[in-house]
């Protein structure tokens, strides 16, 4: 909690207070240039610092704050970093926030950097810091632009502005939309809890597979008696118990509360998040390194203080006591809990209800850890139908292991798939996936075994069905490789365009398809035919699975090949656009966004006139602007076919 307190008070004020604004009062930024030669340069960045605060290093432990970081513009093309960012001297005493060692600098810090130019006509360089200062009650989180002059004038930082040729781009973003009112029956329509039930849903189940998982499991028992014991009589015990189980609930809850902040400073944030590929890249040495602690190589846990501060706590008694026994579990059982809740951390942020979505399933949970102790405190005889803690426990982390062996393959074919890398094209990511569950089969046949294994007498009827069922699913995945189109786990692999073989298209099913608004539009009105305005990702689930699973069926493919004229935008693509048709755009808010890539383009236009950040999210008009019905989102195949064709019968 102490982590989580001081980046929940930041966030408040960057978001509410004046004083704590995107650049960030108590550290005011200088810089200067010393000139070694004729190519090389020594930048000078000075951060002065009011009293009572301090500005934290660029080399902080994990766990702490956000250190000082610096992003310096065109480094490795008109000019090279020589050695590393140096710094003056720091103070490190124990931080009470942080409650670790941490050095930080009071009221003057500077920064030199040393730089060779490439380019000999380079006047100015222009960077970026992000930073974290704190005092001794909050902390602020904030970055400040820089620049610098080489040839001795004044160095003035690039203000973003809206000039001519950005408001004429911008202006060619906003569509004349006919029946706007159908934008709003869409939302009213697709806003129900149906998604939040499926990922509560999921949540819930891996709960469950969490609860039977060695850190959890013997704690059950162990609690409840506890409870039922030590709380004086039986209405008092079950009470404690069912306040046990509620804490557990609100200590997983809170765990969502930054993704709201940041979701309400910029609702593309978290598709920006999930699609972003160093994050990517991240997620998929973090899922290979919860892997193999799964699989009994090393043991994942935080700081035994953190532990036994908790268990401490809990003997204060009372309401407060059971709250930091419920703390205390989540602590302790992260070695297990941590892998399957970071996989639906990370799931949920491409989901299109955003922090509300990743709340119900954090929810489910926690609901599903806490259910039990509840359960069991209600009727404690049920204790005795409990199977006993043994061998299986160990066989149901190596499972999940290789469950998030494969889960990490995804997140680098996401990475792959936007930046059009050609790593991980669909055949070789099939080809992972069935030696992965090909191992995972071969385990629990026992051919196999794991640091933790101990011997194995002979195999459960469980155990055996198991290991039929992931053989029968590597058989499965086989013809995959072979361009078969394997629905059932439409969404997984990279998308069926994306192969070895020579593809006639890079569309959807081989559709014509174009991937320009304007330019679809201009056939649309040359070919008389309405417009399908497909708003997609490379690195979205569900869009692959209505294209792979919806568009495929033969009656849908037909409209979609005949009827239709297909515009796919990729919100996610990270191609640079054009030097001319890169420009600002000024947001509602009164920020200045800059538009850069062909994603971040789709994404303003998607968001200026249908007021979503969600995909799939599906659009069919005529090529003058008017909408033809409600847009679609993700659906079965019924529905979208019905949704087509009477879009096509509407058309005058």
């Amino acid at each position: 909690m102490k982590h989580i307190l001081p980046i929940l008070i930041g966030l408040f004020l960057i978001t509410f207070s004046p004083k704590a604004s995107a650049q960030g009062q108590q550290i005011t930024w200088d810089t200067s240039v010393e000139k070694l030669s004729e190519t090389e340069y020594q930048l000078v960045i000075t951060a002065s610092i009011i009293e009572n605060w301090h500005l934290y290093t660029t080399d902080i432990p994990e766990g702490g704050p956000i250190p000082t970081s610096f992003t310096f513009d065109g480094a490795g093309e008109d000019y090279e970093l020589v050695g590393e960012l140096r710094e003056s001297e720091s103070h490190t005493e124990f931080d009470n926030i942080f409650d670790m060692e941490l050095s930080y600098f009071d009221g003057e810090a500077v920064f030199r950097q040393k730089i060779k130019l490439l380019n000999e006509e380079l006047k100015t360089i222009q960077g970026l810091v992000e930073y974290q200062a704190c005092d001794d009650k909050s902390c602020i989180f904030a970055d400040a632009d820089l620049a610098f002059s080489l040839d001795g004038s004044k160095a003035a930082v690039q203000q973003l502005e809206v000039d001519e040729k950005s408001a004429l781009l911008s202006k060619k973003l906003k569509l004349d939309l006919q029946n706007p009112e159908l934008l709003k029956g869409s939302e009213q329509e697709q806003s129900g809890s149906g998604g939040l039930t499926s990922i509560f849903i999921l949540g819930f189940l891996g709960g469950l597979l969490a609860l039977l998982t060695p850190c959890v499991f013997p704690m059950i028992p162990l609690t409840v008696s506890f409870f039922t014991k030590q709380s004086g009589n039986r209405k008092k015990g079950i009470s404690n118990a069912i306040l046990y189980g509620v804490f557990i609930v609100v200590i997983y809850m809170l765990l969502s509360i930054p993704f709201h902040f940041l979701d309400s400073i910029d609702p593309e944030i978290l598709n920006t998040i999930s699609t972003n590929v160093w994050l990517n890249i991240a997620f998929f040495v973090i899922f290979v390194f919860f892997a193999f602690s799964f699989f009994g190589y090393y043991e994942l846990t935080l700081p035994s203080s953190w532990g036994n501060k908790m268990d401490s706590a809990s003997g204060t008694g009372g309401v407060i006591g059971i709250f930091f026994m419920a703390l205390t579990l989540a602590i302790v059982s992260f070695s297990c809990t941590g892998p399957i809740l970071g996989s639906l951390l990370v799931g949920s942020l491409t989901a299109e209800g955003g922090a509300t979505q990743l709340t119900a399933g954090i929810t489910g949970f926690g609901f599903a850890l806490a259910l039990p102790f509840a359960l069991f405190a209600l009727f404690p005889n049920m204790l005795n139908s409990l199977p006993r803690s043994g061998g299986w426990m160990t066989t149901v982390k190596v499972v999940l292991g290789f469950l998030e062996l494969a889960l990490a393959f995804k997140f680098l074919s996401n990475a792959d798939l936007v930046q059009h890398w050609g790593i991980l094209k669909r055949e070789i990511f099939i080809g992972i996936w069935i030696v992965i569950f090909a191992l995972m089969a071969l385990y629990l046949f026992g051919k196999i075994k794991f640091p933790h294994d101990g011997p194995l007498k002979k195999l459960g009827f469980i155990r055996i069905a198991s290991g039929v069922l992931v053989a029968a699913f590597v058989i499965y995945l086989i013809p995959g490789i072979w361009g078969a189109n394997l629905k059932l786990l439409s969404g997984f692999p990279p998308p069926m365009f994306y192969s070895v073989k020579q593809q006639e298209s890079d569309c959807p099913l081989g559709l014509n398809c174009f991937k320009d608004f304007d330019e679809g539009l201009e056939y649309a009105k040359a070919n008389n035919k309405p417009v399908l305005l497909d708003f997609t990702g490379w690195a979205c689930v569900n869009c692959r699975k209505m294209e792979e699973n919806v568009w495929s069926v033969p009656k849908v493919y037909e409209l979609l090949k005949n009827d239709y004229v297909l515009i796919s935008l990729y919100i996610d693509d990270r191609k640079k656009l054009p030097e001319d048709k890169q420009f600002n755009y000024q947001l509602e808010s009164g920020r200045i966004k800059k538009i850069r890539t062909i994603g971040e383009k789709w994404a303003t236009f998607q968001a200026i006139n249908f007021h979503t950040a969600s995909q799939p999210y599906y659009v069919i008009m005529t090529p003058d602007m008017e909408l033809l019905g409600p847009p679609q989102q993700y659906t079965d195949t019924e529905t979208y076919y019905s949704w087509l064709k009477a879009g096509k019968e509407s058309v005058k």
